[in-house]
């Protein structure tokens, strides 16, 4: 809390009033996975009836009158749904724990942007791949389809989010041999 009469985020670190965007998105990430338990906890018998509707619409031309194949990729496209509700939690939980060590390590302004960019987005982003994949795989007529029409969304949000991953240990190793330690001999 900041004291009275002061504005709010003055008492932000450098390094993380750079990355308030990807802190933004970060707790963004978080609540679209929040959002998602809940809404399945309410909802779960509606996105399945729908899911059956999908492949329904394309029985016959994406299956081949495979109802086998069809019950396969309707549990497999909720498999999807689920693991984006856990992308979101984790890959958020992440991403706002990793820029608050960007943060503490208080690097250039354009490299907290940039990772925190990398780090919220490509959370977010990632997270939503599997959300859509899933709700796309039944109407496609089967996961593999549904994943490599949108391949560009799950490479480029994984991608960021390992990038920026990277720049964080890139940071704290950089931290950790230019700063002599308070405990070491002075010479």
């Amino acid at each position: 809390m900041n004291p009275p009469g002061s504005t709010p985020g003055t008492l932000l670190a450098p390094g993380l009033r750079s990355a308030l965007l990807g802190l933004g998105l970060a707790i963004l990430t978080i609540l679209y996975g929040q959002g998602m338990g809940v809404f399945f906890g309410l909802n779960e018998e509606a996105i399945q009836n729908q899911l059956k509707t999908s492949a329904a619409a394309v029985r016959l031309t994406a299956y081949n009158g495979d109802d086998a194949a069809i019950k396969v990729v309707l549990g497999n496209a909720w498999n999807f749904i689920r693991r984006a509700h856990l992308h979101a939690g984790g890959m958020g939980t992440t991403a706002f724990a990793l820029m608050l060590v960007v943060g503490f390590l208080n690097p250039p302004r354009l490299a907290a942007w940039l990772i925190g960019i990398g780090l919220g987005a490509g959370g977010l982003g990632y997270s939503a791949f599997w959300m859509w994949a899933g709700l796309r795989a039944p109407g496609l007529g089967g996961t593999k389809a549904a994943k490599e029409s949108l391949r560009w969304l799950a490479m480029s949000s994984s991608g960021a989010f390992v990038v920026a991953t990277l720049a964080v240990l890139v940071l704290l190793i950089i931290a950790m041999v230019s700063r002599p330690r308070k405990d070491s001999p002075k010479n």
